[in-house]
């Protein structure tokens, strides 16, 4: 029995046709959306992709963009198949191409929904890239004068006064590592050679924060050292003077509100392209029952799958065993040797 099945006149197989031709070429302005949202979001990434450990991420925007480059090739190619089935005899001209071409556009569609499912699912793998480069940034934070990490002070500056954050987890992170380079060290000076024998691995650490911790809204000059001294600030004066918010998870809400928004324009874009898809098959159905009947101005049936799902399955399933039948080679060693029968009947 088929699945969807739905009997159309002349006139509506010329409207769905009309139809469908109007809705390809809505899909490809689609498709450039798909397109320009990988783009924008590629463009996000990269801005501050110093502070990520791996740039595995990038397959998201990646995905956007190919399909929506494949979106504007395959609709505008849809679009002109339309609009020549709405006629019996242009319909011959494509009838071969109908099948590849919904199997192509199934599997677009398909990729489709695999990139609005990525845009909500990559918030783990966002979190962990943010943690350990941040971590790492943090650590190089001194290092302004070897190559490859001069742009780091920088970069994590940046971050921290557009994001009105502070440190990868809070301000405190500061306090672990040696941010301040030992040029600027006064290597003279008694503290500063106690305080880093003081410390296991030799390094200058202490309870203070960049310049780019302080908060833009305390009402008074901003206190960036001996910040664990309890008597330096109360508790209120404590919390206007530095972001208190770590840089991971501010990072962490601005891209998963950018993701959240391209997936579900993205999903809203698959819903379409699944209409049109269901569409196309529709016609194309419809098209070939009326070849089958030799009369073009009749009704014909159309459905989105001739027989049930069981049995479509099934029927894929035997069709791929039969082709592997096909290639398999025959391993008995006694195959093409002539029997003794047929050597009798050579010729001396």
């Amino acid at each position: 029995m088929a699945v969807g099945k739905v009997t159309f006149s002349k006139v509506e197989r010329e409207k769905l046709a009309e139809v469908l031709w109007l809705l390809n070429w809505i899909s490809v302005v689609t498709g450039t959306i798909l397109f320009g949202l990988g783009l924008f979001l590629r463009v996000e990434i990269h801005k501050w992709q110093e502070v990520m450990s791996e740039q595995g991420i990038l397959y998201v925007p990646h995905m956007l963009i190919t399909t929506g480059l494949a979106a504007c090739c395959i609709n505008f190619f849809g679009g002109k198949i339309c609009l020549d089935c709405a006629d019996t005899n242009k319909f011959l001209r494509w009838k071969l191409v109908m099948m590849p071409y919904i199997i192509c556009t199934f599997f677009f569609t398909s990729c489709v929904l695999a990139g609005a499912l990525m845009c909500y699912g990559i918030r783990s793998q966002m979190e962990e890239s943010l943690f350990m480069g941040l971590r790492n940034a943090m650590r190089y934070y001194k290092d302004t004068d070897t190559p490859g990490r001069c742009n780091l002070k920088r970069t994590v500056d940046l971050l921290q006064i557009q994001f009105q954050c502070c440190g990868n987890t809070g301000y405190r992170d500061w306090f672990h590592i040696q941010w301040i380079s030992s040029r600027y060290l006064d290597m003279s000076s008694s503290a500063v050679v106690d305080r880093m024998r003081s410390n296991v691995e030799g390094k200058y650490l202490m309870d203070g924060v960049p310049f780019s911790c302080c908060s833009t809204f305390s009402p008074w000059p901003c206190i960036q050292q001996h910040l664990s001294t309890s008597s330096t600030q109360d508790k209120q004066s404590q919390q206007l003077n530095l972001w208190r918010r770590g840089c991971r998870q501010a990072l962490l809400d601005h891209y998963t509100g950018i993701m959240q928004s391209i997936g579900l324009t993205v999903l809203l874009i698959w819903l379409f392209e699944l209409l049109v898809l269901t569409g196309v098959r529709y016609l194309q159905t419809a098209m070939e029952n009326v070849l089958r009947l030799g009369d073009p101005e009749s009704e014909s049936d159309g459905w989105i799958l001739e027989n049930s799902l069981a049995e479509t399955a099934r029927s894929n399933f035997n069709i791929i065993k039969n082709l592997g039948k096909c290639y398999q080679v025959d391993d008995d060693p006694n195959i093409n040797v002539p029997t003794a029968a047929a050597e009798e009947e050579l010729p001396s």
